[in-house]
Formats: structure tokens, C-alpha cells, sequence
């Protein structure tokens, strides 16, 4: 139904924008028009178009509630006298019924049998509504229509009409990216006040006990420190540098060799694969990680161990024979393939901006291609480079699934890369998963975290852009 409402406005649109266009070539005929047939073609689509569309978002929007109230008006007695949430779990099957579905509960008694009829009728109240709400959209569209129709004139200015409708477009846009930022930011300070009205902002941002439990007796680590959201920090570090270590001169020694030395053919296919690489959901690197790279690591540290068992290294082999799939050094070294198409396409771009005449001075002065590379274009791109590896850790640190499947659970303050270790968006998922009462501290400190992560990730954005926006000047 709403697709055929679509396309009909789609239509209506359309022959809106003809008439519009007919009747200002036929007034305008043997005089100087102010504006093309365009844009009088546009206008009318506009008046037509937009009024029809708004009373269309308006009924998709409200529709549900209305009808939700015109079943509660008439609820059978049956149904009036069950508790609030079950009369709202039997409502919402009675809509999912009425739309086609298959209810979510099994009902006994009365309420079996009312459960049909009550879908029936509201089915028959949902269209009605749709029809009711097509009828306003073609009134609204027909009347839309007809004021604009009269509008059109030679002396007209409706390129200025329509450029204003555009502008207003956009600004609309704007607002929107705007007003969503500011949403996330007040709903994440508000809630973290909440969490840091219960715990102490020291102690959450220098405490090194992670056990994020409300605790029933005294002597429970919940009562003291359980928020030291110290470990959470390390291990997010931990894996970030892992991930830098690999991605970082993996990325940059790929751009160098695309921008300086592959040729026409040989950068055509390399770049395209490459680049695979940063289409791959998240989710299928954490696959690799939990299947192949782990195992194959605590094969090699166990292998290793086994051989210095014994031996002068005793302790260290045992130690390494310990070693389980998920560790630090997985989850950062999966990451670190994951960035390599970031850093190398934004490093690729980068070096690619230095201008040719630096490269033409240092070839005329005699040095060689590795030379230029070296003491020339590094030097010029180094700012730009970067704020491209400053960028790649931003998006390091906010990294959820591979972590989850590749690093474990642990909040330790380590910085072996052999151990289990756990980051800040883990555990904001793991408090979150599930049912959560959002009054206690233990689902306040994902908000709590999610606001140090927030102001951590916007620094090293806008560090990045300041650094990229200094590079770009410089050559401009």
C-alpha cells in the first residue's frame, strides 16, 4: 500500500511539473519571462508534491498511535482487567496479527478468542486510516496544485522561489546533522551525571578494579572500586598500539610503493584489492581472529613453550604452554589488517597531493627515487600522514566486534600482548546487553564510558583535521 502511494505521488509530482511548464510557456508567450519553464515546472511540483508528502509522513507517524487508542476506547472487559503489561503485550499481538504476523505470546482463554476479533477490528480501523489519510494527501496535493497554478506569470519569480525551497533543503539538512550531535552529547552527559552522582570520577577514571556489580554484603568488591575503569583504558591502548604497529608501516610502505613506483597497470589492480579489505564487515575479521589466527598462535606460544620447558626458561615455557586463543596480540593484529586500506588510501591521497616540482627539484639535484622518497616527500606529507594515522586510531579505539571475539572478557592492567585483556566499547556492550534497569550504576557506567570514549575519539578527530587542514594550506 505505501509503495503504490509512493508511486502515485511520484505521478501526481511529475504532471504537476508538465502543467506547471505548459502553462507558463502558453502566458508567457510573446513576452520576457523572469524564470525559465523549469523552474515555474518546479515550483508547482513543489506546492503539489511537498503538502501531499507531509500529510503521508504525518499518518505514517501517527497512525499506529491513533489506532492504538480507538482499540482501547472499546477493549472488552476481558482485557481491562489484566495488568498493564499484559494488556500492552496483548495489544501489540493483536497489531501484529492485524498487519499479518504471527503473535509473540501464547494466549488461553478469553483472550484467545478475543485476540481474532480484536485484530480483525483493528484491521479495519488501520484501513480506514490509510484510506482516510491517501484522501487528505490527494486534497492536500489537489490544493497545493491550484494555489501554485495561479502563481504562474511572466513577471513570476519563481527561480527565486525555488532556489529558496532548496536552500531551505538544505539547511533543514544541516539542522538535522546538527541537532542529532547535540542529542548524543546531552543524552550521554546526562546520563554519566547520573552514574558520577553514585561513583566518584576518580575512582572511575584512576581505579584499577573493573566489577561493575552492585554488591548485596559488605565485603563484596562492588562496595569498593568495582568502576576503576583504569584496566578498561590499558587494554584499549594495548590494542590500539598492536593494531598501529601493524597497520601503520603495512599502510604507509603500501602507499609509497602505489604512488612512486607501481605503474599505471600495476596500481589499477593492486589498489581495487586492496581496498577489499575495507569492505569486509567487522564481524567476518572477528571470524578470522577466533578461528585462524588464534589457533594458530597458541599453537606456535605453545609449541615454543613446550621446546623451553624444562629447560634454563622453564618458567617461561610453562607460561607460554598457558597460552589460549583469545589474547591481545589477536585481537590487535586482526584490527591492524582491518586499517591497512585506511592508512594506505589516505597516505596514497596524501603523498599523491605533494606537489610534482618537489619531486622534478630532488631528480634535477641528482638523488634517486628511494632518496626522494626519503628526504623530499615523506618530509612534505609527513603532516597529512599524520593526521591519516591519528585518524586510524580514532577508529581503533571505537572497534567493538573483533575485540569481543578475539581478546576476551578480562579487565586487567597488563601490557603483555599475550594476555586476555577486555576495551571500553566491550564492556559498554556487555552492560548493555540484555535486560538493564537504567537506575543503577552497573548500566550507568556504559554511559559513563561512552562519554570518556566520546571525548577521546572527538580530541584525536579533531587533531587529525587540524593537522590535514595545515597540509592542505601549505600546497594550496
Amino acid at each position: 500500500m505505501i509503495l503504490l502511494v509512493l508511486i502515485l505521488l511520484i505521478g501526481f509530482s511529475a504532471a504537476a511539473y508538465w502543467a506547471g511548464r505548459r502553462l507558463a510557456r502558453r502566458r508567457a508567450a510573446g513576452t520576457r519571462a523572469h524564470s525559465s519553464l523549469g523552474y515555474h515546472g518546479a515550483y508547482v511540483l513543489l506546492w503539489a508534491a511537498i503538502p501531499a508528502l507531509v500529510v503521508l509522513i504525518l499518518m505514517a507517524v501517527f497512525s499506529t498511535g491513533i489506532q492504538y487508542q480507538l482499540l482501547l476506547a472499546d477493549a472488552p472487559e476481558a482485557i481491562r482487567a489484566l495488568d498493564p503489561m499484559r494488556q500492552g503485550a496483548f495489544w501489540y499481538d493483536v497489531l501484529t496479527v492485524a498487519d499479518g504476523g504471527t503473535p509473540q505470546q501464547i494466549w488461553a482463554g478469553p483472550q484467545a478468542e478475543l485476540l481474532q476479533s480484536e485484530a480483525q477490528r483493528a484491521a479495519r480501523i488501520g484501513g480506514l486510516m490509510t484510506l482516510g489519510g491517501a484522501v487528505a494527501a490527494v486534497l492536500a496535493g489537489l490544493i497545493g496544485l491550484g494555489l501554485a497554478l495561479r502563481r504562474v506569470a511572466p513577471q513570476f519569480r519563481a527561480r527565486n522561489r525555488v532556489e529558496g525551497w532548496i536552500a531551505a533543503f538544505l539547511f533543514v539538512c544541516s539542522a538535522i546533522a546538527i541537532l542529532t550531535t547535540l542529542g548524543i552529547i546531552a543524552s550521554l552527559l546526562f546520563e554519566s551525571l547520573r552514574f558520577f552522582q553514585s561513583v566518584s570520577p576518580l575512582e572511575f577514571l584512576f581505579g584499577t578494579q573493573w566489577s561493575p556489580q552492585i554488591a548485596i554484603r559488605a565485603d563484596q568488591v562492588g562496595q569498593t572500586g568495582g568502576f576503576g575503569a583504569a584496566p578498561l583504558f590499558v587494554g584499549t591502548f594495548l590494542i590500539m598500539m598492536i593494531a598501529m604497529l601493524v597497520a601503520g608501516p603495512i599502510g604507509l610502505f603500501s602507499a609509497i610503493y602505489l604512488s612512486e613506483y607501481a605503474g599505471p597497470r600495476q596500481r589499477a589492480i593492486i589498489k581495487p584489492v586492496l581496498e577489499i579489505l575495507a569492505g569486509v564487515p567487522t564481524v567476518v575479521y572477528g571470524f578470522f581472529a577466533a578461528l585462524t589466527v588464534g589457533p594458530a598462535l597458541r599453537g606456535f606460544f605453545n609449541g615454543v613453550g613446550a621446546q623451553l620447558a624444562g629447560g634454563p626458561l622453564d618458567s617461561l615455557g610453562q607460561y607460554l604452554m598457558l597460552v589460549q586463543n583469545q589474547m591481545a596480540l589477536v585481537a590487535g593484529g586482526v584490527m591492524g589488517i582491518m586499517l591497512i586500506p585506511f592508512v594506505s588510501s589516505l597516505s596514497d591521497d596524501i603523498i599523491n597531493a605533494v606537489p610534482q616540482s618537489l619531486r622534478d627539484g630532488s631528480y634535477a639535484m641528482g638523488a634517486t627515487k628511494s632518496e626522494t622518497v626519503k628526504r623530499v616527500l615523506l618530509p612534505a606529507a609527513l603532516p597529512g600522514i599524520a593526521g591519516a594515522f591519528l585518524l586510524a586510531v580514532s577508529r581503533a579505539i571505537g572497534e567493538t566486534m573483533i575485540v569481543t571475539m578475539a581478546a576476551g572478557l578480562a579487565a586487567r592492567m597488563t601490557l603483555n600482548p599475550l594476555d586476555t585483556v577486555t576495551t571500553v566499547t566491550v564492556q559498554i556492550v556487555t552492560l548493555l546487553t540484555g535486560d538493564q534497569e537504567f537506575n543503577s550504576p552497573k548500566t550507568l557506567a556504559a554511559f559513563g564510558l561512552g562519554l570518556t570514549l566520546f571525548i577521546v575519539t572527538l580530541g584525536l578527530n579533531i587533531i587529525a583535521q587540524q593537522i590535514v587542514q595545515r597540509y592542505r594550506e601549505q600546497y594550496d
